[in-house]
């Protein structure tokens, strides 16, 4: 990376631990979440890092996750998608979908730290996500299959984007990276 105080195996075991206190973790949303309307957790720190995890929605729920290093936005990870529109108003299974996509999302590969493992199955349902590029510029698709005894279908689908984040002269201070813009 461009400011050298971190390794990307270094970034990405941070990143790792973080959403462990996302969406996919233990975390409460915040009561008052700095956007109206979105769903927020409680920013994990640790030294000069500070992951943030946000969604809006539900059936279809877009979102965000922004790393910061010294206040300064480093990583950002884009995604969009949700239930199928066939499911909307199916709150019971939706929820068993979203339980099951929770597992998924922590067992993420330091390989490919995006969303979820390549492939995971339990019970009826199966996660699959296949992506292009790495921590640094990515993107990909991932998706919820759910088996019944006449057939297996789709039920969920959701595409991300992200990666380092470049400032004009790399990583700089706020201000700079403020006026960047």
């Amino acid at each position: 990376m461009a400011h050298g105080e971190f390794s990307i195996e270094e970034f990405v075991s941070f990143l790792l631990r973080a959403r462990q206190h996302g969406y996919a973790g233990s975390a409460e949303k915040l009561e008052k979440p700095q956007r109206p309307g979105f769903k927020e957790f409680p920013p994990y720190v640790e030294g000069d890092l500070e992951y943030t995890d946000s969604y809006a929605g539900y059936y279809f729920a877009p979102g965000q996750e922004v790393v910061r290093w010294r206040g300064i936005p480093v990583w950002a990870m884009a995604y969009s998608g949700g239930m199928l529109p066939k499911y909307y108003g199916n709150l019971v299974f939706t929820k068993n979908v979203y339980s099951f996509l929770k597992k998924a999302l922590l067992r993420v590969e330091p390989e490919r730290p995006f969303r979820g493992p390549r492939k995971f199955e339990e019970d009826k349902f199966m996660y699959l996500d296949e992506s292009e590029g790495d921590i640094s510029n990515f993107s990909g698709t991932e998706k919820i299959l759910h088996a019944t005894l006449a057939r297996t279908e789709e039920v969920y689908r959701q595409k991300y984007i992200g990666g380092f984040i470049i400032h004009i002269g790399g990583l700089a201070s706020p201000k700079e990276a403020d006026e960047s813009l």
